[in-house]
């Protein structure tokens, strides 16, 4: 991929008041990430958000290397707002006849929805190839090509973009209508009735957890819980047949930030947590992301089902309340450096 000079924001003054302009330069992939499976594949998946922005879409992890056949696929999400698979293939070379096999057999195995094929360059002939799937598939199917380039401005860190070299057929144009006018799928409306039907239980519940978010057409609803980096969500899993709800841990940097040490600090005290709540909690320290959730589900329910909402809503309000009573106190108090201290030898 030839790379192009581009005159960078970042600036400097000298001692005699002139205005220095940084250069941006290309950084060689390899420098970040010596391995595709080792290095480039675990940090995308702790990263999605970059992906996420590139193209529109919300994803949730579900698994790496994940086995198809003989093969391995590099990474599995489920897209949030539908619940469709999305298979991410990955290679930090030029694009070859091996992965775009590779990456219609797991397409295959795994009925996928979504394909995302992420290189550091395309040639015209893999390009044409997706434009083509693109082309003879419905809008069911979509199938996506990435070039993925590092930056870096003076010694600053370097920093990945993504461009989007082939991409299903007005994907641009759907997304920003879907931006601008609010346009959902089947399945996105339904999403948005069932949060807008939830938070008439909750306000009516009387909780510490009020009904006043704006309903969106995806998969979960995040509240705040009072302190940074915790809130408490609730999550549909349609394909699952299930409902959750969670105390969310984010981190702060790729390598988790402090959300490791303040699941370890919960997690200390697991069963206080669990008798003060009433039931046994699913503890998820969930290493390959930058976050972790303390979980408790609802199996067996069908979430697009509106018949069954009054009992879905009820667990949900219950269970959300209950959470924010259990662990606004406890996480306002946590200290990452204690979790440090009792682990150091």
């Amino acid at each position: 991929m030839a790379a192009t000079d581009h005159t960078a924001e970042k600036s400097t003054v000298s001692s005699e008041g002139i205005k220095i302009i940084e250069r941006l330069e290309p950084v060689d992939l390899r420098e970040a990430w010596p391995a595709e499976d080792g290095n480039f594949t675990p940090w995308l998946a702790e990263n999605l958000d970059v992906l996420e922005k590139t193209l529109g879409i919300e994803m949730e992890l579900e698994a790496q290397e994940k086995s198809v056949g003989r093969f391995s696929a590099d990474i599995l999400c489920k897209e949030t707002s539908s619940d469709s698979w999305v298979l991410i293939e990955n290679q930090l070379e030029r694009t070859d006849h091996t992965h775009l096999g590779q990456l219609l057999t797991y397409a295959a195995g795994l009925e996928t929805v979504t394909v995302i094929w992420i290189a550091k360059s395309f040639t015209d002939e893999h390009r044409a190839a997706l434009d083509w799937l693109n082309g003879i598939t419905d809008e069911t199917f979509r199938f996506f090509g990435l070039e993925v380039e590092l930056w870096r401005i003076g010694d600053s860190p370097v920093a990945p973009k993504l461009n989007i070299v082939s991409k299903p057929n007005d994907w641009s144009r759907s997304v920003s209508r879907a931006a601008v006018d609010g346009e959902s799928s089947e399945t996105q409306a339904k999403q948005k009735e069932y949060w807008e039907a939830l938070n008439k239980v909750l306000d009516a519940a009387g909780g510490p957890i009020r009904g006043n978010l704006r309903p969106r057409p995806a998969h979960s609803m995040r509240y705040a819980i009072g302190s940074a980096g915790f809130s408490v969500n609730a999550v549909m899993q349609r394909l699952k047949g299930r409902i959750r709800t969670e105390l969310y841990i984010s981190g702060g940097d790729i390598s988790g930030g402090d959300a490791d040490a303040f699941f370890g600090l919960l997690l200390e005290k697991k069963d206080d947590i669990e008798r003060q709540f009433g039931n046994q909690l699913d503890w998820q320290e969930r290493p390959e992301r930058r976050h972790c959730r303390i979980a408790h589900h609802l199996d067996d329910v069908n979430p697009m089902d509106e018949a069954d909402w009054p009992r879905q809503h009820k667990w949900l309000a219950e269970q959300l309340n209950a959470m924010h009573r259990v662990f606004s106190d406890r996480v306002r108090d946590l200290d990452p450096d204690d979790w440090h201290a009792t682990t150091e030898p």
